[in-house]
């Protein structure tokens, strides 16, 4: 009796077990988030819509629609994240650059002072030059792995 107990207690404190029960926590956290979202989208979509028959601020109506693809762009993540157990560095500069646009948007670029635009405008750069060294990064490491292995420098002559 006291020989199965441990052998329990050990098969339930194993690393391997004790991760893969974490880590369907965190899909199940990461499921309810995209299914919180896309209620979000759709009511956000719902409300666009509407405010477009009473012929709102064109303003509005363009923050309203980076919005949208802001959590369209942060629902593709989380589905990229389900798939594959990371985030996908492409995916989250590009809401951040969509984010920052639209906040520029939304308050006008004429009413916001000028250190704020600097700061707006240094955060793009950043942005950018992020988006750049991931560009340079994954053609270095497919120019790696196609020289070692010459049927992957045929299929890129092929395609």
């Amino acid at each position: 009796m006291l020989n199965n107990l441990k052998a329990l207690l050990n098969n339930l404190f194993k690393k391997e077990r004790v991760i893969h029960n974490l880590e369907l926590v965190q899909d199940f956290i990461v499921i309810s988030l995209c299914i919180g979202l896309f209620s979000v989208m759709l009511l956000r979509l719902g409300d666009m819509f509407f405010s477009l028959m009473h012929l709102h601020k064109s303003q509005q109506i363009i923050s309203d629609i980076l919005f949208i693809l802001i959590m369209v762009e942060l629902f593709r993540l989380l589905v990229i994240y389900l798939r594959e157990h990371r985030i996908s560095l492409g995916a989250a500069v590009e809401v951040a650059i969509v984010s920052a646009l639209r906040e520029v948007i939304l308050y006008g670029i004429l009413e916001i002072q000028l250190k704020q635009i600097i700061g707006v405008c240094s955060f793009l750069i950043v942005l950018g030059v992020l988006l750049l060294i991931r560009l340079v990064i994954s053609r270095l490491s497919k120019t790696d792995s196609s020289e070692n292995d010459p049927k992957s420098s045929m299929e890129e002559v092929i395609l």
